[in-house]
C-alpha cells in the first residue's frame, strides 16, 4: 500500500473537474452522498440552468459542495479549487464526435486541459492521487484492433495506435491526452495516477440535458435516423452509475494503480435497439434488421460516417477485458438494459426527441 496515499475521501475536500457533465454528475452524486466536500470545477457558476440538477442533489446530501470557476486552456485556473484537496478527479473532456475544426475543439481541450490541470497538481503540496478519465478510445481504434491481440480481446496493455487528427479524432484526443498525463505523471514521486478507461457510457444523466455523443445517438434510435438497420459493429457500454463507482474506488483503495477498463458488457450496436424494443418498439421507428457490410460501406458518406470506419469495424467484435476492475476495484456490473430504457424514458420526459 501506499504511504503517500490516506484512503479516507471526507477528511480533505476533492475536486471534480468538468462539474456539470455526465459521468461528473454522478460521481459527485456519489461524493455527496458520502459526505464528501466537494470542489466543483465549471466554466460558469452563475450558470444556473447548468448547475442547479447538482444543487438540488447537494440540497439533499449530508456533503458540501462549492463551486468554482475554472477553464481547461486557462492556466493556473484550477489552483484555488485545488487547494487543501488530496483527491483530483479529472472527467472534463468533450465527447463530441463531429466537430468543426479537431484541433480546436478535440485535441486542444484534451491535452492541453490535461497538462494544465496536471502543472496546479504538481503546485498543490495537498494532492496525492488523481484519477483521470480517460476511454478504451485510448486502448484501441477500431474493432479489427482486436483481432490480432492475445484471444482477440484488448486489456490496459494495449494503446490505440490507429487514430489521428484526420481519422478518429475523438479517440486520437483520448489516447494523446492519457499518454500526455503519463508522462507527467511519471517525472515525479509525489502524487500517484490512475486511469479509468470506460467503454460507451450509457444510461440517465443527473442533468438530463448533458452534452454526451451517447445521448446523441440514442436519439438516433428514436427519431427514426436508424430505422432501415445497424451496421453489424461490436461495441461495449457500461452503465454511468458504474462508471462513477469506479472512479470514487479508484481514489479510496490505495493499492489501486495504472489503467482499469471499466465495460459492463462486450455487445453488437444492435443491442440497443433489443433493450428497448419490449418497452418502445410499437411507438419509436427502433431499427429491427442488420444492414449488411457493403451496403453499409455505400452509404457511409451520407450517413457522415467514414468508408474507412466501416472497413475496420463492421463485422468485428469487441472484446475487452474488464477483470481487473472487478478484481481490483470491486466492481459489479449492472446490467444494461435498464440503464439503456432509464435513459430512454429520461430523454423521452425531457421531449428531446421532438
Amino acid at each position: 500500500m501506499s504511504d503517500k496515499f490516506s484512503t479516507s475521501l471526507t477528511q480533505h475536500p476533492v475536486l471534480v473537474t468538468g462539474a456539470t457533465g455526465y459521468v461528473a454528475g454522478w460521481l459527485i452524486h456519489d461524493l455527496l452522498a458520502m459526505g464528501c466536500t466537494v470542489h466543483a470545477c465549471v466554466r460558469n457558476p452563475n450558470d444556473k440552468n447548468k448547475t442547479r440538477y447538482l444543487d438540488e442533489i447537494a440540497a439533499q446530501a449530508p456533503g458540501e459542495l462549492h463551486y468554482f470557476k475554472s477553464d481547461l486552456l486557462q492556466e493556473g485556473s484550477y489552483n484555488e479549487a485545488m487547494q487543501g484537496c488530496e483527491v483530483v478527479f479529472h472527467t472534463a473532456s468533450p465527447f463530441i464526435l463531429e466537430v468543426e475544426d479537431a484541433q480546436r475543439d478535440l485535441l486542444d481541450p484534451a491535452v492541453k486541459g490535461t497538462l494544465n490541470i496536471l502543472n496546479s497538481v504538481n503546485n498543490t503540496a495537498s494532492v496525492k492521487r488523481v484519477v483521470l478519465t480517460s476511454s478504451v478510445a485510448a486502448i484501441y481504434s477500431d474493432n479489427i484492433d482486436c483481432q490480432d491481440k492475445p484471444h482477440q480481446t484488448l486489456t490496459e496493455a494495449h494503446w490505440n495506435t490507429g487514430s489521428s487528427l484526420s481519422y478518429n479524432p475523438y479517440l486520437f484526443s483520448k489516447v494523446e491526452a492519457e499518454k500526455a498525463a503519463w508522462d507527467v505523471a511519471k517525472k515525479q514521486n509525489r502524487w500517484d495516477m490512475v486511469t479509468i478507461n470506460p467503454s460507451l457510457v450509457m444510461g440517465p444523466g443527473v442533468n438530463p440535458f448533458a452534452t454526451s455523443d451517447s445521448f446523441a445517438l440514442l436519439k438516433q434510435f428514436a427519431d427514426g435516423t436508424t430505422k432501415f438497420g445497424m451496421p453489424d459493429a461490436g461495441i461495449g457500454l457500461v452503465d454511468v452509475r458504474d462508471v462513477a463507482k469506479a472512479h470514487i474506488q479508484a481514489a479510496i483503495r490505495s493499492e489501486a494503480s495504472g489503467r482499469y477498463i471499466v465495460s459492463g458488457v462486450n455487445a453488437k450496436l444492435m443491442c440497443i435497439s433489443d433493450y428497448l424494443q419490449p418497452t418502445y418498439g410499437e411507438d419509436y421507428p427502433l431499427p429491427t434488421s442488420i444492414v449488411p457490410k457493403f451496403l453499409a460501406w455505400l452509404f457511409a458518406p451520407l450517413a457522415g460516417t467514414s468508408r474507412k470506419f466501416i472497413k475496420l469495424n463492421v463485422g468485428y467484435a469487441f472484446t475487452a477485458d474488464n477483470s481487473k476492475s472487478i478484481k481490483e476495484l470491486g466492481l459489479q456490473y449492472q446490467p444494461l438494459s435498464p440503464a439503456i430504457n432509464a435513459m430512454f424514458k429520461q430523454m423521452k420526459d425531457n421531449s428531446l426527441f421532438d
